[in-house]
């Protein structure tokens, strides 16, 4: 598929702003500036070259010098990057530091992170309605993106200009194929409970509904859409941009799947302001480092375990428990501390992998466990060692 470049609008001085080129991007590009370099942001990568906007307009790069033995390194749409000032073909030579990414674990044995877009404000999690909701999987795209602010940090850039945290908004897409107002109400207060303090919107890119209120909250900054194939994300793309733009195929009757209609990860001027990233959809949301965005995601249980008898109470059987006590009372449903525990064991796997400090705890707390069964089966036993 050839990569278009829309018509962006003319009014500020610089040719890059409206692809959210700002004046602390324009202060960590100038020691490139004095190298004889240009600035551009990365609109599309595929196969080792990518499409770059730059204020002379669109250009093909080669990422020749940018391909590292991290992958977490790896030119990346939504990128900013100092590029040769001509030469056919044009090079990109550096990428700025990174404001924000979303990463996810890839499925190697590795457990390497795969980056699926950088300098992002705005994170859409798409979930169609047209197939039952998977809750679970809503609290991992969460926890992924209550993450993202980790992102500049995680890559070992630091942060890039000034602190930037990208906002969360779960979008309930196909919101027309939902029978009646009180059932669509009823989705959207199930969704609410998993994302405590995130918008939950529902749209519909047949009816219009809802798109007025996201097309508001991404007129402003960079936003990616992020969901499984058939949330409706390249509909939804076309539908603010007002161009068939983005391919889009049908999602299968049977079960509401897509087709991986897009393939790549392509950057998008919005004709009302600010930029959007498209994605493909996804297959598995692996968690990667996500252990701020996990805690803040259950912050209603980090708060109460914070009230348990013990420090290192596991919520399991202790005395005093606060954690324990909700699930008594009513007040902490059993699927989310379920779900909490499930993440948080996912994600202390992945990042042991990496962290030795991480493995010697998980060690330790194993022998500690060991400990405790072998001495509560030695009182059960009258004290007798076999």
């Amino acid at each position: 598929m050839s990569f278009p470049i829309l018509p962006v609008p003319s009014s500020s001085s610089h040719p890059l702003a409206p692809y959210g080129w700002d004046d602390d991007w324009a202060a960590a590009f100038s020691p490139y500036a004095d190298q004889g370099f240009v600035p551009g942001r990365v609109l599309r990568v595929d196969r080792g070259r990518c499409d770059v906007i730059t204020p002379d307009g669109p250009v093909r790069a080669d990422t020749a010098f940018v391909v590292p033995r991290d992958p977490m390194r790896i030119v990346c749409t939504g990128d900013w990057v100092a590029l040769d000032a001509d030469g056919d073909p044009r090079f990109v030579r550096t990428l700025l530091p990174r404001r924000t990414a979303f990463v996810r674990s890839t499925s190697s044995e590795r457990s390497e992170g795969q980056v699926l877009a950088t300098n992002i404000d705005h994170i859409a999690i798409c979930v169609s309605l047209a197939v039952e909701l998977d809750l679970g999987r809503i609290e991992r795209f969460l926890a992924l993106a209550l993450s993202s602010s980790d992102g500049a940090a995680l890559l070992g850039d630091g942060h890039g200009p000034g602190e930037h945290r990208p906002e969360p908004v779960v979008l309930l897409t196909k919101a027309d194929l939902v029978p009646d107002a009180v059932t669509l109400s009823h989705l959207v207060q199930d969704v609410e409970a998993v994302a405590p303090g995130v918008q939950v919107l529902p749209v519909s890119s047949t009816t219009g509904e809802g798109l007025d209120v996201f097309g508001a909250l991404v007129s402003g900054g960079t936003s990616v859409l992020l969901g499984i194939s058939g949330a409706g994300k390249s509909t939804l793309a076309n539908t603010l941009l007002g161009l068939d733009v983005m391919e889009v195929r049908a999602a299968r009757e049977v079960d509401g799947k897509g087709r991986h209609t897009t393939t790549t990860r392509n950057l998008l001027v919005l004709p009302q302001g600010g930029v959007l990233i498209d994605t493909p959809g996804l297959r598995g949301v692996g968690l990667y480092d996500a252990g701020t965005g996990v805690g803040e995601l259950f912050s209603e249980i980090e708060e109460l375990a914070a009230r348990c008898r013990f420090h290192d109470c596991a919520h399991r059987s202790e005395p005093g428990c606060a954690v324990l006590g909700a699930l008594e009372d009513g007040s902490l449903p059993d699927r989310r501390l379920e779900s909490y525990r499930k993440l948080l064991r996912e994600n202390q796997r992945i990042v042991a992998k990496t962290d030795a400090r991480v493995r010697s705890e998980i060690l330790k707390d194993w022998k500690r466990k060991g400990a405790k069964g072998r001495a509560a089966g030695q009182a059960k036993r009258g004290g007798r060692v076999r």
